[in-house]
């Protein structure tokens, strides 16, 4: 009989310690009882009452709003960051441009979302603009905080792509745009992949840096749980998170599938140029 050794028990009751409480949630998700404690048999009015409750849907999708817009711009910033980090190896500043871009990594929330926080004041009392915090603030800070995680992912598998690549199709006449978009870019595309999911999870569970720079009229979700739940979870809460287990859980799955097929098909081209080579 096989024993479990000491790191396979940790492994395990450190999956436990995750997942569990997420199949209680989507389990009392459909507790016919008002009192999440209580369970009251099985029902599926609570995900029924999300169409009615107004302002929790408002939230959600202000949420998946900023986290998108978040992932589309943190991908493009951290890919740029990352380029330069990687493929220029000196230039002034390169060492506070570097502690710049991780900065976010090791900053607490508190301090960077009061920072934001100062900078729009000041930005408004200067030009004019933001006029309002709303959600474009939010989406500029959450930006912010996601674009270190997208540097660091993209940077990792920069240095580890075959410049040989690269530097045959310059050769050969393609500029160096061309060459970013037809040569780098399919063999980084799992880390941008990736980064941009990294982005849009860490954007839709923000809650700190969101209530610095949020305004009037910009609750995210984060921000409605946390003030519903100071007067008690309510059964509408474990529904919209189970929806937001199985929308996240099915984006990732399908978002793996896809950037696994392109890098089987990527790696089995490699192979025949190298063999027709």
């Amino acid at each position: 009989m096989r024993r479990f050794s000491f790191s396979s028990m940790m492994l395990f009751f450190g999956l436990m310690f995750i997942y569990v409480p997420m199949i209680v949630l989507v389990i009392y998700s459909f507790n016919a009882s008002r009192l999440v404690t209580v369970w009251g048999g099985w029902s599926t009015k609570w995900y029924e009452g999300l169409l009615d409750n107004t302002q929790l849907m408002s939230a959600v999708v202000r949420s998946l709003e900023v986290a998108s817009y978040t992932a589309i711009a943190a991908t493009a910033l951290g890919t740029l960051a990352a380029l330069v980090l990687t493929r220029i190896k000196h230039f002034k500043g390169r060492t506070l441009f570097g502690g710049m871009v991780t900065a976010p990594l090791v900053m607490p929330e508190v301090i960077t979302g009061l920072s934001l926080l100062l900078l729009f004041v000041a930005m408004a009392q200067l030009i004019g603009w933001p006029a309002e915090r709303g959600v474009v603030t939010i989406w500029i800070a959450h930006t912010t905080f996601c674009t270190a995680y997208v540097a660091i992912i993209v940077s990792t598998r920069l240095r580890e792509v075959d410049h040989s690549l690269e530097e045959a199709a310059m050769d050969l006449g393609a500029r160096p745009w061309k060459v970013f978009f037809l040569i780098t870019v399919p063999m980084i595309a799992p880390s941008l992949a990736a980064g941009a999911m990294m982005s849009f999870a860490l954007s839709l569970d923000d809650l700190v840096l969101a209530s610095f720079v949020a305004g009037p009229g910009s609750t995210t979700l984060p921000m409605e749980i946390y003030s519903a739940v100071r007067m008690g979870v309510k059964p509408e809460i474990n529904a919209i998170a189970s929806l937001i287990l199985l929308f996240v859980s099915m984006a990732t799955f399908i978002a793996w599938f896809f950037t696994r097929r392109a890098e089987e098909r990527r790696n089995k081209a490699i192979a025949l140029s190298k063999k027709a080579a």
